[in-house]
């Protein structure tokens, strides 16, 4: 299902296969608003991902003021990741385009939390509710502030009754 691209709304483009798995874990939630969200098609990895935020995505954002983009993406355990991913942000689209993901792999949040599917639920969970139980866990425990800053922007659009 496609978002109204008039109405505000949120792509989430996936590094990989496993990160899309989270994804659509987060949609399964039963508060999500799933006519205002939508999982891409997995970039290739990060810097993939990036790149088609730029190449394909970035003239579109700008042409619809009210979308947001979550790129979901292994850090890898390189704590400039964040930063380095940051940098490719065009700078007029920084306020909507947000970076999130598992500090190593998602695998290993499989390894700790159950499927990809739950997990990804319960971060919807968390959203809604503006707890950490899930990202509160040390590999998602780096996405703190970046966490807060989609909170604040997205959550209204997803969980319009929260």
């Amino acid at each position: 299902m496609s978002v109204n691209t008039y109405k505000a709304h949120v792509l989430i483009l996936p590094e990989d296969d496993a990160n899309r798995e989270l994804a659509l874990g987060f949609m399964l939630n039963s508060a999500v608003k799933t006519k205002a969200i939508e999982v891409l098609q997995s970039a290739g990895g990060w810097h993939e991902a990036l790149t088609k935020l730029n190449r394909n995505h970035a003239a579109d954002m700008r042409r619809f003021p009210h979308r947001h983009m979550v790129i979901l993406i292994d850090f890898d355990s390189d704590s400039n990741r964040h930063a380095t991913a940051t940098a490719r942000i065009p700078a007029d689209l920084k306020d909507r385009v947000y970076i999130v993901g598992a500090f190593k792999e998602p695998e290993d949040l499989k390894r700790d939390l159950g499927s990809f599917e739950s997990i990804g639920e319960a971060l919807a969970r968390d959203c809604r509710h503006d707890t950490y139980a899930t990202w509160g866990h040390p590999l998602l425990a780096h996405n703190a502030a970046e966490l807060d800053r989609l909170r604040s922007q997205v959550r209204p659009i997803l969980f319009p009754e929260a």
